[in-house]
């Protein structure tokens, strides 16, 4: 059985994210009211939907410095994904709310106080900007992909910023629900991606990074190696994986000889860095009763 545990100190920098972009989001939705933009106020749901992961990020850095226990033997790791879950539930609900809103826009044309858009883009830019910077020297990839993230939302703010000042110059009313739209679509085209890499890793399929015939053509090169049955391979939330299979040994005569194809064996999922391997040899003259339930 193998075992790899990797903490740092990323807590911090996601704490501080986290209580920045929730109090801009507020901030968001009332000044979105205010000036009367509903790009403003679909940003403030996307806003919303990062506050969530940042703060189910910091809570998890936290928790996932727990050992396993009675109740999560494999630690807490696995919560990230109901986190995700619910994080895309709450973005897909948002984002069919803006869509209605801004169909409604376009239909029947508002004015929006285009001042206000430039101050609102303005703080968007430095808080995004501010968080995205403290965020991306991280060594987690935790840390690095809510970076990339904020990122974007700094774009998004200079989006807002652009039409604002176009509307500083000609009232063109459809252009405030317009870009509204580009951002949600752009946002639910992300957060479906997302929900659908959370479910398969929910549904326990073989992470991306892990070739399983590659694994199965370098044990069954191992010498003394005769078979490979009930292999499985999942992740715990997309980033530390897990493996456990049977490994039927032919023409072993002495315990020296298991043990070093044991060895061989172990050394050679050593590579791949699973955080845990269990693998269970079998001698020829033995019979399993799950190799059976697979034949």
């Amino acid at each position: 059985m193998g075992h790899h545990h990797d903490h740092s100190g990323s807590g911090k920098n996601l704490k501080l994210a986290f209580f920045l972009n929730l109090a801009f989001t507020i901030l968001e939705f009332i000044g979105g009211v205010y000036v009367n933009s509903i790009a403003i106020i679909s940003d403030a749901v996307h806003d919303l939907g990062d506050s969530l992961s940042l703060g189910t990020s910091w809570y998890l850095d936290t928790k996932s410095k727990q050992e396993s226990d009675d109740k999560f033997t494999f630690g807490y790791r696995r919560f990230s994904l109901l986190g995700a879950l619910i994080n895309s539930i709450v973005l897909i609900a948002g984002s069919i709310y803006v869509i209605y809103e801004a169909v409604g826009r376009l239909m029947e044309p508002q004015s929006s106080d285009a001042d206000g858009m430039i101050v609102f883009a303005i703080f968007g830019v430095l808080v995004n900007g501010y968080a995205a910077w403290k965020l991306s020297g991280g060594k987690t990839l935790n840390e690095k992909v809510v970076s990339w993230h904020l990122m974007e939302d700094v774009l998004g703010w200079v989006a807002v910023l652009i039409v604002a000042i176009i509307l500083q110059f000609k009232d063109i009313q459809y252009l405030d629900p317009a870009l509204s739209l580009l951002i949600t679509l752009y946002i639910l085209y992300n957060v479906i991606k997302r929900l659908k890499d959370t479910l398969f890793i929910f549904l326990q399929g073989i992470p991306e990074d892990i070739d399983l015939k590659e694994i199965k053509s370098k044990l069954l090169n191992t010498k003394g190696v005769a078979s490979l049955h009930h292999i499985h391979i999942w992740s715990q939330e997309g980033e530390h994986h897990v493996f456990t299979a049977h490994v039927k040994l032919n023409n072993i005569e002495s315990f020296d000889q298991y043990f070093k194809v044991k060895s061989n064996v172990l050394e050679k999922l050593e590579t791949y860095k699973f955080e845990h391997f269990t693998v269970q040899f079998e001698l020829d003259s033995e019979t399993c009763k799950l190799e059976e339930q697979v034949k």
